[in-house]
């Protein structure tokens, strides 16, 4: 090979190399370049405490960026109340006092992965109950306030708080609402809450059944002026009566105070003991001892 045509064949290889490294480092295609992915944290949707009467030819409406708060899994209300709020609620009270038909509608969400801790059937009703309970403080009946419980997985943690899952609604009453009231008593004490105990034991864990039970309760007891409910205890025969007598009133009280830790009015709930004197079944084996420990939950009858 002649000089100069190793000289060509160099300059030739050396072209060669410098393409191959430009399109291995330099020209990689869009196809071959790994698409980064950017979560984005949702924004929270905040409406605030805005309420608006539905009504027809209504004109009220109210609106604050603040709201009532809540921890997660947890339904009391968070320890300061913002003015906005308190504000907002005082103008409430002067239209539903002028309007006593109407009513205010609460929904308070909860999200799935949460951990509801409270006797109601969800973490929202839960909630919204507490929120009732406050608004009541401050002077709107509880007859006036509906409260309702939503699933809502877009809900936004800020400073480990929930800081707007609430939303309300002011519209006309239901004109049927005395007779499902009387109906819902009806049905309740033809099939009442039963809670039952283990041997010794005087707390629970109430079913879905039964927390839907105690929703119905307290929705009874805001609706139904001079109402009332009664918590009875009962146990099986095993000890004496004296002891039996004390347990099943022990029982009745503890169902008592998981209620007026729910928000159910304490001066509403009366509670008494059977002891072992109404079994519901044989105390002579443990499947019999089992259903006689329990505690029954009734809507008394309104006084005349």
């Amino acid at each position: 090979m002649s000089k100069k045509t190793r000289y060509l064949f160099g300059i030739l290889l050396t072209i060669g190399v410098g393409t191959i490294l430009m399109r291995s480092y330099c020209c990689t295609t869009s196809e071959e370049i790994p698409e980064k992915v950017v979560t984005v944290k949702p924004e929270p949707i905040n409406t605030g405490f805005t309420i608006k009467d539905l009504s027809p030819n209504a004109t009220f409406a109210y609106t604050s960026t603040a709201n009532f708060s809540f921890k997660p899994s947890d339904f009391n209300l968070h320890q300061t109340i913002p003015k906005g709020v308190t504000d907002g609620i005082q103008h409430v009270k002067t239209h539903l006092g002028n309007n006593t038909k109407k009513s205010i509608d609460i929904t308070a969400f909860y999200t799935g992965s949460e951990v509801n801790t409270s006797a109601f059937p969800n973490l929202g009703i839960a909630r919204a109950n507490s929120i009732k309970n406050y608004l009541s403080t401050q002077g709107i009946p509880s007859r006036q306030i509906n409260i309702f419980g939503k699933e809502n997985n877009d809900l936004v943690i800020t400073d480990s708080l929930y800081m707007d899952p609430v939303r309300y609604a002011i519209s006309e009453g239901n004109s049927q609402e005395e007779q499902e009231l009387e109906a819902l008593k009806k049905r309740f004490n033809d099939n009442p809450l039963i809670l039952y105990f283990q041997n010794g034991q005087a707390s629970i864990n109430p079913t879905d059944e039964q927390r839907q039970k105690i929703a119905d309760i307290s929705r009874y007891l805001d609706k139904v002026e001079g109402s009332s409910i009664t918590i009875e205890g009962h146990t099986d025969n095993t000890g004496g009566r004296t002891a039996n007598i004390s347990l099943g009133l022990k029982r009745a009280n503890a169902i008592k105070q998981d209620f007026i830790i729910n928000g159910i009015p304490e001066e509403k709930i009366i509670t008494t003991s059977k002891g072992p004197d109404e079994p519901l079944a044989t105390n002579t084996n443990e499947e019999g001892k089992a259903k006689n420990r329990r505690s029954v939950v009734r809507i008394n009858e309104l006084k005349n």
